[in-house]
């Protein structure tokens, strides 16, 4: 592994990013995402591109090749750090490991990150998710919360990220992505708007149907305020319940703004300690045109 710092601050930060690179546009979007979130929470940047060795067969020059990989690496890094505004601490880092996924994780976890930052892939729809090996295996193992942009996400100006919606989930065993939200919001001055999704996934349409539905939407409106009720913080927070026939109806009825960040909990079927991309999370991903951060469970 080979580390080139570029320090813009005389003493190091504590709080990091852990960002993965490539050179592409998906590559640019999650650098877009750390810068916005490092101009909020005044965050470090580990800037990281991974690197497969090479497996030795006896062929000659294969160890030329392999530095050849290596600082091909850095000079897309240092491209990379180029999109990085002035003041923002940074440090390019080339790992050498068999797996992307599992080279930025042990690097976040040696350089003590926040959490993991990626793109998605180029492939999907315009200001939309679409996740691709690197992210999905992340989401299914990463131990650190991982924050995915979505498409074209560097396209966007002038962002200054301004509100963290929080999906608040209706069991209390599931997990609780709150409790981080929380503190980002008050490390960045960040409002909080708490959200809960309500949808019958009914057949019908009659009497008893819309009454099933009231009452899931109102007793959706009381665990929010009693969330509310709950957090300590001086910051606005607000509350929202999303309401449709259908969970996806009922995503397509929020609105998003390009300063918006949204915070999801993994699913119950993850290992503890591990960030799980559940079914709501999933569709979560699917509707918002928001960045989206989901935590460990636990």
């Amino acid at each position: 592994m080979s580390t080139e710092s570029q320090a813009n601050d005389t003493a190091p930060n504590p709080l990091r990013l852990t960002v993965g690179y490539l050179a592409t546009p998906s590559g640019n979007d999650g650098v877009a995402l750390a810068c916005a979130l490092a101009s909020a929470t005044g965050a470090a940047i580990d800037l990281v591109c991974v690197v497969k060795p090479m497996v030795f067969d006896g062929s000659p020059g294969l160890d030329q090749y392999q530095e050849r990989l290596e600082n091909q690496a850095a000079q897309w890094l240092s491209e990379g750090a180029a999109r990085i505004p002035d003041g923002v601490e940074t440090r390019t880092v080339v790992v050498v490991n068999e797996s992307f996924a599992a080279g930025l994780i042990g690097l976040a976890e040696q350089a003590g990150a926040a959490m993991i930052v990626v793109g998605g892939t180029n492939d999907g729809v315009l200001r939309r998710h679409s996740l691709g090996t690197v992210s999905t295996e992340l989401l299914h193992s990463s131990p650190l919360p991982v924050a995915l942009a979505p498409r074209s996400y560097a396209d966007r100006e002038n962002v200054s990220l301004d509100m963290i919606t929080v999906a608040v989930p209706v069991k209390q065993s599931a997990a609780n992505p709150l409790p981080f939200a929380l503190e980002l919001a008050e490390l960045g001055r960040l409002d909080l708007r708490l959200l809960s999704l309500v949808s019958l996934d009914s057949p019908f349409d009659d009497d008893s149907a819309r009454a099933a539905r009231a009452h899931q939407v109102s007793v959706a409106k009381e665990l929010l305020e009693a969330t509310k009720a709950s957090v300590d913080t001086d910051l606005d927070v607000d509350v929202v319940v999303a309401d449709g026939s259908t969970l996806d109806e009922a995503l397509d009825n929020l609105t998003w703004d390009q300063n918006d960040l949204v915070a999801v909990g993994s699913g119950h079927l993850g290992a503890d300690k591990r960030v799980f991309l559940g079914s709501t999370a999933a569709r979560i991903l699917r509707w918002t045109t928001a960045p989206v951060i989901v935590t460990p469970k636990d």
